[in-house]
């Protein structure tokens, strides 16, 4: 896939913020991706969305999981005047939270500010918004008063990178494996609500909702930790702050990673415990499902810039690309799995067969 393709989706995704619970437009948006590119979908009864291409029924199922949510502000009631009270969903410290930051309200696009913190019992983060002018209209959800999308050199910016990168890489993964009449049996579940507690994929794994044979692989964006470096390939995710994931899934993405940078100078792939927060992953997991995961690095992570100030996310566009060159490959090589996980288990018996007559020359 071409940068240029890559980002045009991408932007037509990201130009639609969205919140938990709110993810309605950005679905429609990636439905109608879907039949502009003759992609079968369906809906849950949770609002999640299932893509599927199968042109191999004999392939074991590859899902390709991410998420559609992004912190942000949920409109819980009126006070006086223009003032709106929201409580926010998602993960952001509260130093961010500065009286007079510019907001969007939704869906109809209306200027506002961030007002005063309401003091409440538990844990909850609430708020007065304030609008800059009287709206007839219902109000919903605001977010951050940030670029739907920019692209500079190599580097996406965005509201929310986190994880409509990831959508984008599933819709572009499956139209490339579409365009190329790959054999494959791919998945896509894009789900809901992830910002507060997985919630749309702990429907869909407590559901059985895909095979119980699948491979899952997490498609997320993540905070550059020591280790990893942004514009430096995708990265195979080990695991995440709460889980270690399937040793012999991760091997498989390794494995297909190694033989592309082999074949391909412009292609690399990284490995790492990205370990700065909990993906879906780790959800599917819990249900039994066999998992990895795959991420690329991410900047100002929910929006948390420099000297607490929000600011655009950002990724680097040939990371991006890197992760869709990856899963299509890792999904055309399906048929495979066991031959390229068992190249392990091959170096260290032919290892084990150099051992024992140098050692028994010398016990």
């Amino acid at each position: 896939m071409t940068a240029q393709t890559f980002c045009r989706l991408a932007e037509r995704i990201m130009r639609i913020p969205a919140v938990a619970y709110h993810e309605h437009a950005v679905r429609a948006e990636v439905e109608l991706i879907c039949r502009e590119n003759d992609l079968s979908f369906r809906r849950d009864r949770f609002g999640n969305l299932f893509v599927t291409l199968k042109t191999d029924s004999r392939q074991r199922p590859l899902v390709l999981a991410a998420h559609m949510d992004h912190p942000g502000f949920e409109i819980t009631g009126s006070a006086k005047g223009r003032k709106l009270h929201a409580e926010f969903l998602g993960g952001v410290p509260d130093s961010y939270f500065r009286e007079g930051i510019r907001l969007r309200t939704l869906p109809r696009n209306r200027s506002a500010v961030l007002g005063r913190r309401i003091r409440v019992k538990g844990k909850g983060k609430r708020f007065e918004i304030h609008l800059r002018a009287n709206s007839p209209d219902a109000i919903e959800y605001a977010v951050w008063d940030l670029p739907d999308f920019l692209r500079k050199g190599d580097f996406i910016h965005a509201r929310a990178c986190d994880d409509l990168i990831g959508v984008t890489a599933i819709l572009a993964t499956l139209i490339e494996l579409r365009k190329k009449r790959a054999k494959v049996h791919v998945i896509g579940v894009i789900s809901r609500a992830e910002e507060v507690g997985f919630h749309g994929a702990l429907t869909v794994a407590s559901a059985k909702a895909i095979p119980s044979d699948s491979i899952v692989i997490s498609l997320e964006t993540s905070r550059e930790l020591p280790g990893v470096k942004m514009g430096q390939g995708v990265i195979v995710r080990v695991g995440d702050r709460a889980s270690i994931f399937n040793s012999a899934a991760t091997r498989f993405l390794a494995e297909v990673g190694n033989d592309l940078s082999k074949r391909r100078k412009n292609f690399s792939v990284q490995r790492a415990l990205m370990s700065g927060g909990t993906c879906e992953a780790t959800a599917y997991q819990e249900f039994g499902y066999t998992v990895a995961a795959v991420c690329v690095a991410l900047g100002n992570y929910h929006n948390c810039g420099a000297n607490n100030k929000i600011k655009a996310e950002f990724v680097s566009e040939s990371d991006a690309l890197g992760m869709v060159e990856l899963l299509a490959a890792a999904a055309f090589r399906m048929k495979e799995f066991d031959k390229l996980t068992g190249r392990l288990p091959a170096r260290l018996e032919k290892l084990l067969r150099e051992a024992k007559p140098r050692l028994l020359q010398n016990p």
